[in-house]
């Protein structure tokens, strides 16, 4: 979207002379001592030890880890439709079942119990796909 014309101000409004230096101050506190001092104040303890803080980062995002685990789960499906579309079609070619392979070869995290029991049926549907064909991956 393009914006041709823009309202603008042609200039700045000149200063009055109250405003200028030497006409005399512009704002006088109220009350006859002005302002008052400061009283000391508590020192400031911090919020979280720096421990903590480090603790927390190291403990990672659980929204990634679960987004991780559903995408290697869908990745998983899709290798099992084209190895399908293959089949009906007559070939299966080597390179889908090595990314089959290389799929469940590749370390996960455990996210939540309910999560994790989808991917390990899925898993398990891929390997028994790939032990028809004699593909039998390391575990």
């Amino acid at each position: 979207m393009r914006i041709d014309a823009t309202n603008r101000s042609s200039g700045v409004a000149g200063r009055t002379a109250v405003g200028k230096a030497g006409s005399g101050p512009a704002f006088v506190p109220a009350g006859e001592q002005g302002a008052a001092r400061a009283s000391s104040t508590a020192p400031v303890a911090p919020a979280a030890g720096l421990d903590a803080i480090l603790a927390l980062q190291a403990v990672g995002d659980f929204t990634e880890s679960r987004r991780k685990a559903i995408k290697r789960g869908t990745r998983l499906l899709d290798l099992l439709e084209e190895m399908k579309a293959d089949l009906l079609v007559g070939r299966l070619g080597p390179e889908r079942l090595d990314a089959m392979v290389h799929q469940l070869t590749t370390l996960r995290e455990r996210v939540e119990p309910e999560i994790d029991a989808v991917i390990d049926d899925i898993e398990l549907r891929v390997r028994v796909e790939l032990a028809k064909l004699g593909r039998f991956p390391q575990i």
